[in-house]
């Protein structure tokens, strides 16, 4: 289980030593220098996630030139959700192309140490790697083109620009974390 939530400023838990669906190890310290982090938790099972997609690859085809990374980490258990097993995360992003990091938290400390509860929720820190926004990435998971908001975009448009966030905090929809 989650322990509590990370506040809106507070610094960026520390990661090390992730498994990549690239055959890489990832650590915090490999996205210093960027703009913005944008880190969501995922994974391969939930419908909610696969709605977004496309819409992560698409941010991260946006805002990569930009100096933002995307990193998506996946913290559910897989013995009863084998589909979110480290060998089907390497298929799974493969067959849709993943142009961001897709780790493996099988611990489930990073997922804890953030707070998070969902897959897909995002947090989004800046350059200092202090948290600015957390939640959904906008507002209509089942319809991209019925997309009002786009929280996530407006969240690091803002950042980008030196300026506060409009609405730093969403509640995240999809499916709760499948906890060990």
């Amino acid at each position: 289980m989650a322990t509590d939530k990370l506040n809106i400023t507070s610094p960026i838990p520390n990661f090390e030593n992730l498994p990549g669906t690239d055959g890489k190890q990832y650590s915090l310290k490999d996205f210093s220098g960027k703009k913005a982090l944008a880190v969501v938790f995922s994974c391969n099972h939930c419908p909610t996630v696969q709605a977004y997609e496309e819409r992560m690859i698409a941010f991260q085809r946006e805002y990569g030139s930009k100096g933002v990374q995307l990193v998506a980490i996946n913290p559910n258990e897989d013995n009863n959700y084998p589909e979110d097993s480290f060998d089907e995360m390497v298929k799974r992003a493969r067959q849709r192309a993943f142009n961001f990091p897709y780790l493996r938290d099988a611990e489930q400390a990073v997922a804890k140490a953030f707070g998070a509860t969902h897959t897909p929720e995002f947090f989004l820190f800046d350059q200092q790697m202090k948290l600015r926004y957390h939640g959904k990435m906008d507002d209509n998971h089942q319809n991209p083109s019925a997309v009002r908001v786009k929280y996530l975009v407006e969240a690091t448009d803002a950042i980008l620009a030196g300026k506060e966030v409009k609405e730093a905090e969403t509640y995240s929809i999809g499916c709760t974390i499948k906890w060990k």
